[in-house]
């Protein structure tokens, strides 16, 4: 077997897929594989050299991965001129998912948005939806794999095209009902992003928000014997649509910070401003809501008021260590930099992982013509976020060239 058989090098090699993918579609797969130089095949056959099989199906009790293969496939595969790969494996190999499970490769808020050029006030957004998991959270800080960035991905697809946060919700919801059950339809679903549609793959159609069924002429194309689509009968489609939605009087803090959210992401900050400020009337501050509030002061341009806000929120509850790196920032930018740099060293205090901290405090320590101090952050930041989009700017600052 040549040595791309072992390594990330798809330069050349024939490859198929088979089944449904777990972390992105199959037009999204076969670009990234061609990307790395990889000739995709319509059909796993005899004379492909890579076969991957997708992770969002479950092989059915006593049915064999083999039993998918004719004999000349499966006898290629035992004489070892094809390779079979489960899908986490292949995104291992091309460095897109650490080996070790444990140790994936993660994005905080402010990398993702800088990765889809989106502001991080869409991502947290997302985040407060559930339209985006983080599979973990660290003092409040939370932490996006690679299948949560695609899924991301999407729905930045749908802002670029010009379907507003909102719209996107709403259809997303409308599909749902389509699956009773499921709550995130991007990332739990054969989802399909045309332009600004969502359409939800069902057989060999494709299903509106609206409930129109559009003919899929490219799942015929990509059909596999892995993909099992689920069919809801009428009557739990019917059951899923009588679920009725009561709309209730602003009457509890928490209803009234949900509307300054909805403000917000209507773009009436200064009345979400108001909004949030209610809710702690109403119900007393939190940390979330000083957190939020100061986000939308920032946004507003009243770096002040955010300061405040953020020293609210790490005073009520010192572990939140996303406040104390954002008020570095915001220190930084008021030119209070010995406050600024004690606020992203409380952060590391905390949180000795946050990349993020790392970064912005090598930043800051660099400006100040301290590069000595500077150089451990940037190494700590490359150490944890090799694939960060700052990345490169940190390699520059410790002479390692780009990569």
């Amino acid at each position: 077997m040549d040595s791309g058989a072992t390594g990330g090098n798809l330069q050349g090699r024939r490859l198929a897929f088979l089944g449904r993918l777990a972390s992105m579609s199959r037009r999204e797969a076969a670009a990234l594989v061609r990307e790395h130089g990889a000739v995709v095949a319509d059909r796993p056959a005899s004379d492909v050299d890579l076969i991957v099989v997708g992770e969002a199906d479950i092989l059915p009790p006593g049915e064999e991965l083999d039993d998918w293969f004719d004999p000349a496939t499966r006898q290629a595969i035992e004489q070892g001129r094809i390779e079979v790969l489960r899908e986490t494996e292949l995104w291992q190999r091309l460095g897109l998912v650490d080996s070790d499970p444990e140790v994936q490769r993660l994005y905080t808020p402010a990398m993702l948005a800088e990765l889809l050029h989106v502001p991080v006030a869409v991502i947290r957004r997302w985040h407060r939806r559930g339209l985006i998991v983080p599979v973990r959270e660290v003092r409040r800080l939370p932490y996006f794999d690679f299948r949560e960035v695609a899924t991301a991905r999407r729905l930045a697809e749908l802002l670029a095209a010009g379907t507003s946060p909102a719209a996107i919700e709403r259809k997303l919801a409308a599909l749902s009902r389509y699956v009773p059950g499921v709550r995130r339809p991007l990332a739990q679903l054969s989802v399909i992003v045309e332009g600004r549609e969502i359409l939800l793959r069902q057989g060999d159609g494709l299903i509106e928000p609206g409930g129109q069924l559009r003919f899929d002429f490219a799942a015929v194309e990509e059909a596999a014997p892995a993909a099992r689509p689920f069919v809801p009968s009428a009557s739990s489609a019917a059951a899923s649509q009588s679920i009725p939605v009561e709309k209730h009087p602003l009457s509890s803090p928490a209803e009234i910070a949900l509307a300054a959210a909805e403000l917000e992401e209507a773009g009436q900050f200064d009345q979400a401003a108001e909004m949030y400020r209610a809710a702690m009337a109403a119900g007393g501050p939190t940390p979330e809501l000083c957190f939020q509030l100061a986000e939308l002061l920032y946004r507003l341009g009243d770096l002040h008021g955010a300061r405040e806000r953020y020293y609210m929120a790490i005073e009520l509850d010192e572990d939140y260590v996303e406040a104390r790196a954002n008020l570095g920032c915001v220190l930084a930018e008021l030119g209070q930099h010995d406050l600024a740099v004690a606020a992203f060293q409380g952060a590391l205090a905390f949180h000795p992982g946050y990349a993020d901290a790392h970064y912005h405090l090598a930043r800051i320590l660099e400006e100040r013509d301290r590069q000595a101090e500077a150089r451990p952050h940037w190494q700590a930041f490359l150490e944890l976020a090799p694939e960060s989009p700052w990345a490169d700017q940190a390699r520059q600052r410790l002479g390692c060239g780009m990569g």
